[in-house]
């Protein structure tokens, strides 16, 4: 059974001609971009951390772990005001999210390619197509059958290679914004508990908890 689905896919695969090269090539790129970025988010520390404990975390920044500790030390290493804390924060926004972005945005150029891929094998099916008619003879039922399959399977191809990975892309944007929102609910609650150390304490810098960020340790996504 699925030696006469592999036979049966190869088969249409070479009736569409030469535009289902690059559309093969242009799949494997898509669902490989798409499956990285995909595991690079179910690996993230902050989407299985329970809310207590990162909030413990917030408090005993030398108790926190992983890459969410990570980010808890490091934006609160030496912080003198609320603004040094607002700062550290947009370093992290910088450091991690622009990356994903660009990678979502290449995806989406790659997504939108395929169906037109699929559009010119369209044309170039209809070309053989015609030309088939032109020439006429014994061959023309021939060509004009090779024609037809150039011209259909291209763009049902490019098609569903394109629908899934657009599924994909509306699911790592949902992440992206899932980690983003968690960013934001720590440097609120960080705010929030240095707010109140700097009111109570009369030296601001004796609020800050001495931590520091592990030596070779990168915030960029692997």
């Amino acid at each position: 059974m699925i030696e006469l689905f592999i036979e049966k896919v190869w088969q249409v695969w070479l009736a569409g001609g030469w535009t289902m090269i690059p559309l093969a090539v242009l799949s494997l790129l898509i669902y490989t971009q798409a499956l990285r970025l995909l595991l690079y988010f179910s690996e993230r520390q902050h989407r299985r951390l329970p809310r207590e404990t990162w909030l413990r975390w917030v408090r005993r920044p030398e108790e926190a772990e992983g890459e969410v500790g990570e980010i808890i030390r490091y934006t609160q290493d030496e912080v003198r005001s609320l603004g040094d804390i607002h700062n550290r924060f947009a370093e992290v926004h910088a450091t991690n999210l622009p990356v994903i972005d660009r990678r979502v945005v290449f995806l989406n150029i790659l997504i939108t390619t395929a169906p037109l891929i699929g559009l010119l094998g369209t044309v170039l099916g209809m070309l053989v197509t015609f030309q088939s008619i032109a020439l006429g003879g014994g061959q023309m039922s021939e060509m004009m059958s090779a024609g037809i399959s150039q011209a259909l399977f291209p763009p049902e191809v490019g098609l569903c290679v394109a629908l899934p990975g657009l599924a994909m892309v509306y699911l790592i944007k949902r992440k992206r914004a899932e980690y983003e929102a968690f960013l934001a609910r720590l440097e609120s609650v960080t705010v929030q508990h240095y707010r109140r150390n700097f009111q109570d304490t009369p030296v601001a810098a004796e609020a800050t908890v001495e931590t520091s960020v592990p030596a070779g340790a990168s915030l960029v996504p692997a």
